[in-house]
């Protein structure tokens, strides 16, 4: 999804140009329609009443159709997005005014009715996170129905920093992606995280996890491999059913973060390794006939009990689904994810597909692949008409308020996506208990034993692809290290000595990332796509190290690396999934007993070459892969 945090959308009434946050401008006269309803049945003032939907003793059904009966349109429609929403400093909330470019959080609450958003921003202060969230709440139960909030987030606790895609740990616990802990294959580690985020997310008001990924990566060029748990689908799906059981906390209830299982039915085969976040990345393609091996964990996560689902941008090739972006696909969200396999949960759309868009400088048009030619209300239909219930990453109320008034979609039509958005506050616990302690907050997110897990599955999740005369764990009592990727001081911190060129060192350590073809644009080269191979003069420099000194390279593996000469040239290779300096030193000297646990969850293809000969939907499929899913040595 995307969810830049600096940029705001603009609304129809300024011109079609939003920003991927999901902030506009209200359509003329949008905000004045309760006042003009002011004397029907339902629009009428609560006051201190105490208001059926607010009695604790009554079921959820019925607590839901008491509050669907008062609402207006526009307070339908407003359910109907989850948008992005940004602190103000120190814990405050963002009072931007309303001008052609920002929308304060007052304006998307109280003029909008939005009441889902999307946490923007590191957190670097868990208090003052606590705190602002509690603001926003307070705000949102001051309005005429006093719907709360809904604050959702990204993958928050690893290392990877994308926009639009997943933020940096801060002050939370910091682990592997889910590579590594695809790589350590064990559900208990993964039930143990997921358990630990969902503490540190509700400490802060965190009520949704924009996650977990469970695309197969069998194109191995694509961008998003890194919050991915693998190429294969039994164990992705044994690893879900733990990711979902940890975020839900047992029964499914006050005490859980809901999940956005995505992407639906399966991002991974994308047309020569693209993304669709692109232009040139729409099309999806299955020349291995192998479609439904990508549903595979769709359906175990479904009988797990997955609350939502988000389907990708992109559009089907060589299926016998229509030829349209998987959010506008009528064919995949209600024949087959309803109908077929009997998901009856929330559909969110992934982000920006109604609007124009410009992130971080950079112009984004809709992502409404096949439907470019749609005006942005016949994009909001036919999304409607696909059977998705919240559009995601956008502000545009107004466009659904239109849809009905014209008469081309029934009223009773938002009311079965509404029920659904709805009763899953209620579940929740938002409408009783919507508050969090500030406090408490700064005791739970990152506490010690929550750090001490996450840094325990970073040593273990290293997967050691060779290792040359047993090389590691290193032996020598004081070796002299030329090291590449970090900072000197992790070595000298601990009493070593670090020198400038390798014919002076005992050891080098080289920190190396799976090489990619940079991209312009200010959102775009954040996504990291193309070859998987060093170029001729990086591979001549590595060698050269190589022959000087025994070498340990340490590759993080954002996606499958093609690096045959390194696993050839150097005395010792090991894979990281997201892990901090001092976790490598850790493993390499072999401190505590600390060793390298974790199996590959892809193929290492061997060469560019052998990737674009493969088929982008069938797994381990490239000739002669220099090394094979499961390998991983110990020592």
């Amino acid at each position: 999804m995307v969810a830049p945090n600096s940029l705001l959308e603009r609304s129809s009434a300024v011109l079609t140009v939003l920003c991927v946050i999901g902030l506009t401008f209200s359509h003329p006269g949008f905000g004045d329609r309760v006042a003009r309803d002011a004397n029907s049945p339902r629009s009428i003032q609560d006051g201190n009443e105490q208001m059926p939907y607010r009695d604790a003793s009554l079921s959820i059904n019925n607590r839901v159709d008491d509050l669907l009966s008062r609402m207006t349109l526009e307070e339908k429609a407003g359910q109907m997005f989850h948008s992005s929403l940004s602190p103000g400093p120190n814990g405050t909330l963002d009072t931007g005014n309303v001008t052609e470019r920002r929308n304060s959080t007052e304006f998307r609450l109280k003029t909008q009715y939005l009441t889902h958003f999307n946490l923007a921003g590191n957190i670097v202060n868990a208090s003052e996170t606590a705190e602002f969230y509690n603001l926003a709440q307070k705000m949102a139960l001051s309005t005429r129905l006093g719907i709360p909030i809904t604050l959702s987030t990204d993958p928050r606790h690893a290392f990877t920093e994308s926009v639009g895609a997943s933020f940096q740990a801060g002050k939370f616990s910091q682990w592997p992606e889910s590579l590594g802990l695809a790589a350590l294959r064990s559900p208990d580690l993964v039930r143990q995280f997921a358990d630990i985020a969902r503490q540190e997310y509700l400490a802060v008001g965190i009520r949704g996890a924009l996650h977990p990924q469970i695309d197969l990566s069998t194109e191995p060029r694509w961008s998003r491999i890194a919050t991915t748990m693998g190429e294969d689908a039994e164990l992705t799906s044994e690893l879900v059913v733990a990711y979902l059981e940890g975020f839900h906390g047992g029964e499914f209830g006050s005490n859980s973060v809901t999940t956005v299982t995505k992407h639906f039915p399966g991002g991974g085969p994308m047309e020569n390794g693209e993304d669709s976040h692109f232009v040139y990345g729409k099309n999806q393609t299955y020349p291995g006939d192998n479609f439904d091996y990508h549903l595979i964990p769709f359906k175990a996560a479904i009988a797990a009990g997955a609350r939502q689902m988000m389907p990708y941008y992109s559009r089907p090739i060589g299926t016998e689904y229509e030829e349209v972006g998987f959010s506008f696909n009528k064919g995949i969200i209600t024949d087959l994810l309803r109908g077929e396999l009997g998901f009856d949960g929330i559909v969110c759309s992934d982000w920006g597909l109604i609007t124009d868009t410009v992130i971080r400088g950079q112009d984004m048009p809709a992502r409404a692949w096949g439907l470019e030619y749609l005006s942005e209300t016949e994009r909001a239909l036919r999304i409607l008409q696909a059977g998705v219930d919240q559009f995601g990453g956008e502000t545009r109320p107004e466009l659904i308020v239109q849809l009905v008034e014209e008469g081309l979609i029934p009223e009773s039509r938002l009311d079965i996506s509404v029920r659904r958005l709805l009763s899953e506050k209620f579940v929740l616990g938002l409408f009783d208990n919507p508050f969090v302690d500030p406090t408490a907050a700064e005791q739970i997110v990152g506490k010690d034993e929550f750090i001490k897990a996450g840094n325990d599955a970073q040593r273990r999740a290293y997967t050691l692809l060779t290792n040359k005369n047993d090389i590691l764990p290193l032996k020598a009592a004081t070796p002299k290290f030329y090291v590449e990727g970090m900072n000197a001081t992790y070595l000298e911190n601990r009493g070593y000595t670090v020198v400038t060129e390798p014919a002076q060192a005992d050891y080098a350590i080289l920190r190396l990332r799976t090489p990619y073809d940079p991209r312009p644009g200010g959102f775009e080269m954040n996504y990291h796509t193309g070859t998987l191979e060093f170029n001729a003069t990086e591979k001549e420099r590595h060698a050269q190290i190589f022959a000087a000194v025994p070498t340990v390279v340490d590759i993080y593996l954002e996606r499958p690396a093609a690096i045959p000469e390194i696993a050839e040239g150097a005395a010792a290779l090991l894979a990281n999934f997201g892990s901090g300096p001092e976790a490598l030193l850790d493993v390499v000297l072999g401190v505590d007993g600390y060793g390298p646990e974790g199996k590959l969850p892809f193929d290492l293809p061997r060469s560019d070459a052998a990737v674009a000969a493969s088929r982008e939907d069938v797994p381990f499929d490239t000739e002669n892969p220099v090394f094979r899913f499961g390998h991983g040595l110990t020592y």
